[in-house]
C-alpha cells in the first residue's frame, strides 16, 4: 500500500529533473493524502508531455458514485490489467506520479508505526501511475475531475520488513515507454512493474502526526522513536 506522500523538491530542480518541462511554482508538501491533488506527468495527444495536478484516489470514468475514488488510491500491478477499474486506463492512460518520498505503516502487534521511505540522496523519483477522468452526468456543463492512482507491487528486500507491499518506481530511461500509451503490449509493460531492485532507498521511524492529514509540516518527516498508535485515519 501507499497511502501518504511527500514532494518538497524546489521546482527548478523538477524542472531539470525533467529536462525542462515547466512546473508552476508550488507549496512544499509534507504529508499528501488521498482525494488531495498530487503531480504528475502524462503524454498529451500531440505526444508532448505535460505536468498536471491529479486528484489522488482513482475514479473510473464508467462508475457513478465518485466516493469509490478514496478506495482506489492503489492499483495492484499483477491484477490491472483485468481489473475493470483499471484494464483501460493502463492501456490508454499512464502518468508517472512525481513524489520525493511516502509513509508506511509497520504493525506492531495492537499498534502501528509510521515510516518515512525516501531516497538516500534525497533526490525526487517517479511511481507508475493510471489516470482517469469522470464526468458527472447530472452536472454535464462541468469540468471532469481527473484523478490518479498508485500502482503496487511486492515488496523488495528492504521494504519487507516494513510491510508486504510498495509502489512501482519507474527509471528514467522507462519513462518514455511508460507514457507511450501507443504501447500497448502486455510483454513491454509488465517488466516495468517489478519490485525496485537498487538499494537506494531509505526509512526511518516518525511520530504518528502523519496519521492526520490536517498536518502538513516538516515535523511529519522528522526521526522519532515514541510509542505508536491507534488508526489511520
Amino acid at each position: 500500500m501507499c497511502g501518504r506522500l511527500t514532494l518538497r523538491t524546489p521546482t527548478s530542480a523538477l524542472t531539470a529533473f525533467f529536462s525542462g518541462l515547466q512546473f508552476s511554482q508550488r507549496a512544499f508538501r509534507f504529508n499528501i493524502c488521498p482525494t488531495q491533488p498530487v503531480l504528475c506527468v502524462r503524454q498529451e495527444k500531440s505526444s508532448q508531455l505535460e505536468a498536471v495536478d491529479l486528484r489522488w484516489g482513482l475514479i473510473p470514468s464508467w462508475t457513478k458514485v465518485t466516493k469509490v475514488g478514496m478506495g482506489l488510491i492503489n492499483a495492484r500491478s499483477e491484477t490491472a490489467a483485468t481489473k475493470p477499474s483499471f484494464r483501460n486506463a493502463l492501456q490508454h492512460r499512464r502518468c508517472l506520479i512525481i513524489a520525493d518520498g511516502f509513509y508506511e505503516w509497520k504493525k506492531n502487534g495492537a499498534t502501528k508505526q509510521p515510516f518515512y521511505i525516501c531516497r538516500k540522496d534525497q533526490r525526487p523519483f517517479c511511481l507508475a501511475g493510471l489516470w482517469d477522468s469522470w464526468q458527472d452526468e447530472n452536472q454535464p456543463t462541468q469540468a471532469p475531475l481527473e484523478t490518479c492512482t498508485v500502482l503496487t507491487t511486492s515488496a523488495n528486500k528492504f521494504m519487507a520488513p516494513i510491510h508486504d507491499r510498495m509502489p512501482v518506481f519507474l527509471e528514467p530511461v522507462q519513462f518514455e515507454n511508460w507514457l507511450d500509451t501507443s504501447n500497448q503490449l502486455s510483454e513491454s509493460i509488465q517488466p516495468m512493474l517489478s519490485p525496485l531492485q537498487t538499494d537506494s532507498l531509505q526509512a526511518y521511524p516518525v511520530s504518528t502526526l502523519v496519521n492526520r492529514p490536517g498536518n502538513d509540516s516538516e515535523e511529519c518527516i522528522a526521526h522519532s522513536n515514541e510509542p505508536i498508535q491507534q488508526n489511520l485515519f
